[in-house]
C-alpha cells in the first residue's frame, strides 16, 4: 500500500528529472519531490529491516571482504560529505590492518553508513573521526565527533526507534539509523556503545568478531586490493556512465505484466524512448494468452499481487510454454518488480535470484543495469529510433457462472462496496479464468457505478 503509490511518484520524479525539456526552475521542484519520495522510502526501508530483525528472518551472508578497503572507500566518501559542511573528516586506521577478513559487508558498511552519517549530519563544527583497529579477530570501530553531545536522559534511549535527542535540533532524518546499526551489531554477535558529555560530542564504539582470510585464501578468490577496492561501489554501477538514450543492435521485445496501470504505463515510459518494442498485460491470464499465441519477448516484468493467478504462478506456467515451444530464436529472461519486499528473500521454484527481484519504487539506473547485463546490449548515447506506442494484451473478459453471477448481483442492489469486494475474491478463487471480468467490476465498484456493474450482470446472465 505504501511502495506502490510511491513507485509512481519516484518513477516519474526521475524521468522528468532526465528531460531536458523540462525547465531548470521546474527541475528544482522536481528534485524536491524526488528528495521527499526518497525521505519517504527510507522510512519504509528502516522500519522494514527492524521488523525483518525483529521476526528473525534477516540472515547474515558472510563472504569474504577487502577490509581495509572497505574502510577507505567509506572514509573517501564521507570525507567529501563532511567537506560540504566544511567539517574536518579525520580517518585512523591502526596498522596493520588485515587485508580480507569474512563478514556481510552489506550489513557492515551498513553498520558505519549510519554511524558516520548521524555523525556528519548533527555537527555543525570541528572534525568526525573514523577509527579502526584489529586484534585476536576482533575488530574495534570507532565513531567520534565534536557536536552537541548527549544527555544522560538521551543516551538511555538513544538506540530506540524514532528516538530523536532534544539537543540535536531539528536535523532531518527518520530516528532509525542508530536502532539498525545497533541491532545489525547484536545480529553479528556484537556489541555497540557509546559515551558522551553534554558540548562534547559523542563517541560510538562497535566490536565485531570478524576471522581474518589468509593471503593465500584470498588470492583464490580474487580479492586483491583493486578488485575489493571496487567492491564499494558496486550497489550504484552505471551512476558514472555515459547517458542510456539507445542501444546498439536488433529492437529487443520487452513484456510488462502488472494490475496497475500506472505501473505499466511508468515502465512504457521509461524503457519505450529507448528503443524497446514494449507489450504490457494486466494480468497472468492475459499475458500467457500472449505467449500461447506465439509472441517471444526478450525480457518479462511481473508483479506479484494480481488478481488471479499470482506472479509466480505466472512465471511457472510462461516457462512451461516458453519450453514446449521449439525453435525460438533467443531465451526470455524473467525479472520480479513488486511492492512485496519480503517476498525478495523467500526461495522460489522458478530461479528468481535477488538479483532478478526490484522492489518497487524502482531506481532506474539498477533496473537499466539489470536489461544490459541479461541482454547483453551496448548503450549509446544516441536517442532510439521511434517505435509505435506500447500495445496492451487484450483481456479476455469471461463472466462467471450464474450462481455466483446472482450472489454478486445482490451485494451490488444493496450497494454494499465491502460485500461485492468480497463476492468479486470469491469468484477469483473460484474460477481464476475470469480474473479480467472481475477486475473490470472492481473498478467500477471503486467508482460506485453500481448501475453500470447492475447492466454488466444483468448482461453475463442473459448470455447464460
Amino acid at each position: 500500500e505504501l511502495r506502490t503509490p510511491l513507485n509512481s511518484i519516484l518513477g516519474y520524479a526521475q524521468l522528468m528529472g532526465q528531460d531536458p525539456s523540462v525547465p531548470p526552475h521546474r527541475q528544482q521542484a522536481v528534485a524536491v519531490i524526488k528528495r521527499g519520495g526518497e525521505h519517504l522510502l527510507s522510512l519504509i526501508e528502516g522500519t522494514l529491516d527492524l521488523a525483518h530483525i525483529e521476526a528473525g528472518k534477516l540472515t547474515l551472508q558472510a563472504r569474504p571482504m577487502a577490509f581495509g578497503d572497505m574502510l577507505q572507500s567509506l572514509a573517501d566518501m564521507f570525507e567529501l560529505q563532511a567537506a560540504d559542511k566544511g567539517l574536518r573528516f579525520v580517518f585512523e586506521p591502526a596498522t596493520p590492518l588485515p587485508a580480507v577478513v569474512r563478514a556481510d559487508e552489506k550489513r557492515v558498511r551498513q553498520i558505519l553508513i549510519n554511524l558516520l552519517g548521524n555523525a556528519i549530519k548533527f555537527t555543525a563544527r570541528g572534525q568526525v573521526t573514523l577509527r579502526a583497529a584489529y586484534a585476536r579477530e576482533f575488530a574495534t570501530l570507532e565513531v567520534q565527533d565534536t557536536g552537541p553531545g548527549l544527555t544522560a536522559d538521551e543516551l538511555a534511549r538513544i538506540f530506540e526507534p524514532f528516538a530523536r535527542g532534544d539537543s540535536r535540533g531539528s536535523a532531518p532524518g527518520a530516528g532509525l539509523g542508530l536502532t539498525m546499526a545497533k541491532m545489525l551489531t547484536d545480529l553479528m554477535g556484537g556489541e555497540m556503545k557509546v559515551s558522551s558529555t553534554p558540548g562534547e560530542g559523542a563517541l560510538f564504539r562497535v566490536r565485531l568478531f570478524l576471522p581474518r582470510v589468509h593471503e593465500a585464501a584470498a588470492g583464490v578468490l580474487g580479492l586483491g586490493a583493486a578488485a575489493a577496492g571496487g567492491s564499494a561501489g558496486r550497489a550504484h554501477a552505471g551512476d558514472g556512465d555515459a547517458p542510456r538514450r539507445g542501444y546498439e543492435g536488433s529492437r529487443r521485445q520487452l513484456l510488462v505484466i502488472d494490475n496497475e496501470e500506472a505501473d505499466r504505463d511508468l515502465l512504457v515510459h521509461l524503457l519505450q524512448p529507448l528503443g524497446f518494442d514494449l507489450r504490457t498485460a494486466a494480468s497472468g491470464h492475459d499475458a500467457l494468452d500472449l505467449l500461447a499465441a506465439g509472441y517471444r519477448p526478450h525480457a518479462v516484468f511481473v508483479d506479484l499481487a494480481m488478481p488471479g493467478i499470482d506472479g509466480w504462478e505466472t512465471i511457472r506456467r510462461a516457462r512451461a510454454l516458453l519450453g514446449a515451444s521449439r525453435g525460438a530464436a533467443h531465451e526470455t529472461v524473467f525479472a520480479i518488480v513488486s511492492a512485496n519486499a519480503f517476498d525478495k528473500r523467500l526461495e522460489n521454484d522458478v530461479g528468481i535470484v535477488p538479483e532478478d527481484f526490484f522492489v518497487k519504487p524502482v531506481r532506474h539506473s539498477e533496473l537499466l543495469d539489470w536489461i544490459g547485463r541479461r541482454l547483453g546490449l551496448r548503450w549509446t548515447a544516441d536517442p532510439a529510433a521511434a517505435l509505435p506506442p506500447a500495445t496492451e494484451a487484450p483481456a479476455a473478459s469471461v463472466a462467471p457462472d450464474p450462481t455466483r453471477l446472482r450472489a454478486l448481483e445482490e451485494a451490488v442492489q444493496l450497494g454494499y462496496l465491502r460485500g461485492i469486494m468480497i463476492k468479486l475474491d470469491d469468484i477469483d478463487a473460484a474460477q481464476p479464468e475470469c480474473a479480467a471480468w472481475t477486475a473490470q467490476q472492481r473498478t467500477l465498484a471503486r467508482q460506485f457505478r453500481f448501475d453500470d456493474m447492475a447492466r454488466a450482470l444483468a448482461d453475463a446472465l442473459e448470455a447464460f
